[in-house]
């Protein structure tokens, strides 16, 4: 049968109009800081990605800074917010790896934002805090995605910003994988600094973005000539920013038909609960429509991954960031799951899914399942 792919989480495969854009954009040849007719054709190609991406996330093209990709689009925020004063880091439970490393590499002081047994960051706890800060801290910052990566949860970013805002402190959201799942707005969210990855939306890799709002000062990273107005150099990567804008594009015009995931999805999940007694992450929290984690107890989860594969159905044990390391995830940690976070697994729909790829993951997963209480009920020798 035809493989299913179910791991638009970790990496969405190339949307047709990408791969146009860059293959068009590689054909150029031209360097965009050059004047002379290919360079000028380079430079418009950006541009004309730059006004893509800003439709996407709101706010003005001017403020989008194009860089390698997610990591570097949240460590170029916290590592401006550092550069600007910030010397305590308020950093959700539940941030993706890039966001925990990044802060606890700055030389800052790094605080853990904890989130309640449904994944979503608890204000209270952040009202509370700004309410103590001490001003030898500098200016307060805080990390909060708009989605989490294994479980789909969405983040209350607008509430937030709110208590961020009124204590005159810096918000950076990683919209990594709310962008194509989510209608959202960087400026209608409160957002300071706001970081989206190409491969996610069905882009290429190796590119992303970072938004950032008047309250936010950018310090250059990557130092060397003035592209990116001055915030980050070396020469663009023409290709996989025209292929960033074309997928940037495409998922906009696509939130309804991902919004439609969510009814498969929430089938699929009803019938895992009913036949094999799983346990949802996040079940009661706003999610991603795309996105189901669940665990069942004492069905590992490498071995589901691994039955999965070899049935032809691709999904993974959380993010893709961590593959191959044994250690439990840190944010179905955080939200108290025990000793399941052991057996959970993630399964994660996108632009080219269909309702039989959930379907046929269920029943695949069933069959596996089935199996593997069989094997813990036979007799040992």
């Amino acid at each position: 049968m035809t493989p299913v792919y179910l791991d638009y989480n970790a990496t969405a495969p190339i949307r047709p109009e990408a791969e146009d854009a860059v293959l068009r954009a590689l054909r150029i040849g031209g360097n965009p800081s050059s004047v002379h007719a290919a360079g000028r054709a380079a430079r418009a190609a950006v541009e004309y990605a730059r006004d893509q991406v800003a439709a996407m996330i709101g706010g003005p093209a001017s403020t989008v800074v194009f860089v390698s990709g997610g990591a570097e689009g949240n460590a170029l925020a916290i590592d401006s917010a550092v550069a600007a004063g910030s010397r305590r880091l308020l950093i959700g439970a539940v941030e993706h790896d890039t966001v925990l490393a990044t802060a606890q590499a700055s030389g800052a002081a790094v605080e853990t934002w904890p989130v309640g047994a449904d994944g979503v960051a608890d204000l209270d706890w952040l009202r509370a805090r700004l309410a103590r800060w001490d001003a030898a801290d500098g200016r307060p910052f805080a990390a909060l995605m708009l989605a989490n990566n294994e479980t789909g949860v969405v983040q209350p970013v607008q509430e937030a910003a709110v208590l961020l805002r009124e204590a005159d402190g810096w918000l950076h959201v990683d919209a990594i994988q709310g962008a194509g799942k989510l209608f959202f707005d960087s400026r209608a969210l409160g957002a300071d600094t706001l970081a989206v990855s190409g491969h996610k939306l069905g882009g290429p890799h190796g590119v992303g973005a970072l938004t950032f709002g008047p309250r936010a000062v950018l310090s250059r990273r990557i130092h060397g000539g003035g592209q990116e107005r001055g915030r980050r150099a070396g020469t663009e990567n023409v290709g996989g920013i025209a292929g960033l804008g074309a997928a940037a594009e495409a998922a906009l015009r696509d939130l309804d038909k991902a919004a439609a995931q969510a009814a498969w999805r929430d089938e699929v999940a009803e019938r895992l609960a009913r036949e094999a007694g799983v346990t949802v992450f996040g079940a009661r929290a706003r999610r991603t429509p795309n996105t189901l984690c669940f665990a069942a107890e004492g069905f590992a989860s490498e071995l589901q991954v691994m039955q999965m594969d070899l049935a032809g159905v691709m999904v993974s044990a959380g993010s893709a960031c961590s593959s191959g390391k044994v250690k439990a995830s840190h944010v179905l940690t955080a939200m108290g799951a025990g000793e399941l976070a052991g057996s959970a697994i993630r399964v994660s729909g996108g632009w080219a899914t269909v309702k039989a790829d959930w379907d046929r993951f269920a029943d695949v997963w069933l069959d596996a399942h089935a199996r593997q209480l069989a094997r813990r009920r036979q007799p040992a020798a």
